[in-house]
């Protein structure tokens, strides 16, 4: 029995453990309930890379209409790692899934060894169990790059602390800039962790050699991660003529927008993150933070710095923050440091009971997002049945609104919005102008159902195909 219980406090048995158990439907579409579209927005990039054009800075996406579909988006790290993977291997919906539940697990693993190393096993354990269990049990296995993205930033935020604390050498400061660089260019607000540095930076006692080298490495991430997303992308956008990445909004508009949504967005930190049991952890972890902030200092520290510039990220996002559930992932990991630490301070029984507690109600309110409604699968059907009638140059319109889905799932470029566009007769025509051919009416999901005095070729439950003069 002793035998058994040490696995059960290696943090590596709850690694395998968790990965293991989010390989359920780990080749399903991407057709999820939640963020279906955020989903097949990054794979349509991946797809493209290989069907079209495999230089990296030039993505494109389907929402396009007519046009190329190059257009300025995040950094495509993980759209590429899929690019390469189909490369040898042949494309699949689901790559991106695996690549992302793989990753994320050693970013875990590095969150763990952070702890470990500057603080204590037990602070570590109960940390990177509570992240296990939080937002990221979903959203890990989804094709998205938040999560990755985290995780090559904790890659990062090791090797730059073994640089301070161990050994200044060019292979730490090396994989620092590789993995920093690449998760904040893979989502720009992982910079935000680049605060974790401040304690190190302004520490009297190191080596101002050491502090002057480490400035330098983070100016070079900063240019490039500047010339990006200021250059670059805003480059692409004006000359291909397509807008498609979010950079946020005023300070001003992001203010007035979370205060009038101030209930959904405290649902971000109450439901979403780690729901209410782990919540309410989280605010104890954050008044022992406070009681204890003379004797263990890097608690409080971490909380007030990362948390002060995450809220300035969260105000630039506005009404957006409100509605997305992955805006929370990079706040998180804070979370559940600062909850691991309120675990810390009570005795090991009830740690462990507490801990069992926030896992159970967490994954019981995660376990539906790993199924498929069965309206939402049988758009894998589409390119299928678009096949019969055409080619994949044909232009579509699907009545999704803003969810490019369907289109990802018919393997065509073409337009997606609301049904009465299509319902216009001069809408229509001026898109068939441009090399409109077909519309698809999906009738429940994604859209809503709509009868049109065009040929309809195709009809099943989930969509109606009709043919354009």
């Amino acid at each position: 029995m002793k035998s058994l219980f040490k696995y059960f406090k290696d943090i590596r048995f709850w690694l395998i453990f968790f990965f293991i158990i989010r390989l359920y439907g780990i080749t399903n579409p991407p057709l999820d309930v939640a963020h279906n579209w955020r989903q097949t927005t990054v794979a349509m990039v991946a797809r493209n890379y290989l069907e079209f054009d495999s230089r990296i800075l030039y993505p494109r996406i389907d929402v396009c209409g007519e046009k190329s579909g190059i257009t300025g988006m995040e950094f495509p790290v993980l759209n590429y790692i899929i690019f390469l993977v189909a490369k040898l291997f042949g494309y699949q919906h689901w790559y991106g899934r695996a690549i992302n539940l793989i990753i994320s697990t050693i970013g875990i693993w590095f969150f763990y060894k952070i702890i470990r190393k500057y603080l204590n096993e037990s602070h570590a354990f109960a940390s990177a169990m509570l992240l296990l269990g939080s937002i990221w049990f979903a959203y890990s296995r989804k094709i998205m790059p938040d999560t990755f993205a985290v995780s090559l930033v904790f890659m990062g935020i090791y090797y730059g602390l073994k640089y301070f604390y161990e050994k200044p050498v060019i292979l730490n400061i090396a994989l620092y800039t590789i993995f920093m660089l690449l998760g904040i260019l893979a989502k720009l607000p992982m910079g935000y962790f680049l605060m974790v540095f401040a304690i190190p930076m302004l520490q009297k006692s190191m080596s101002l050699k050491i502090k002057m080298m480490f400035g330098l490495v983070n100016l070079a991430i900063i240019s490039t991660v500047f010339w990006y997303y200021f250059k670059w992308v805003p480059y692409l956008i004006e000359h291909y003529g397509l807008k498609h990445f979010f950079m946020g909004k005023s300070i001003k508009i992001g203010t007035i927008e979370i205060l009038r949504n101030w209930q959904s967005v405290l649902e971000k930190y109450y439901l979403d993150s780690m729901h209410i049991t782990g919540f309410l952890l989280f605010l104890g972890g954050c008044w022992y933070a406070w009681k204890f902030r003379k004797t263990e200092p890097i608690t409080i520290w971490i909380l007030g710095l990362c948390t002060s510039v995450f809220f300035i990220l969260m105000f630039k996002s506005g009404e957006t923050f409100a509605i997305h559930s992955y805006y929370i992932v990079p706040y998180t990991p804070i979370m559940a440091f600062v909850a691991g630490f309120a675990l810390t301070k009570i005795e090991t029984k009830w740690m462990y009971i507490i801990l069992s507690i926030v896992l159970i109600e967490n994954i019981a309110n995660w376990q539906h997002d790993f199924r498929l409604k069965p309206s939402y699968a049988k758009f894998e059907n589409l390119e299928k049945d678009l096949n019969k009638y055409g080619s994949r140059n044909d232009l579509i319109f699907v009545n999704s609104k803003e969810v490019p889905t369907p289109l990802y799932f018919a393997h065509r470029k073409g337009w997606s919005n609301h049904n009465q566009f299509v319902q216009n007769p001069q809408y229509v025509d001026s898109l068939q102008k441009l090399g409109l051919k077909y519309i698809v009416i999906a009738k429940d999901a994604f859209g809503s159902q709509l009868q049109l005095n065009y040929n309809k070729i195709d009809s099943n439950d989930v969509y109606d195909i009709y043919k354009l003069k």
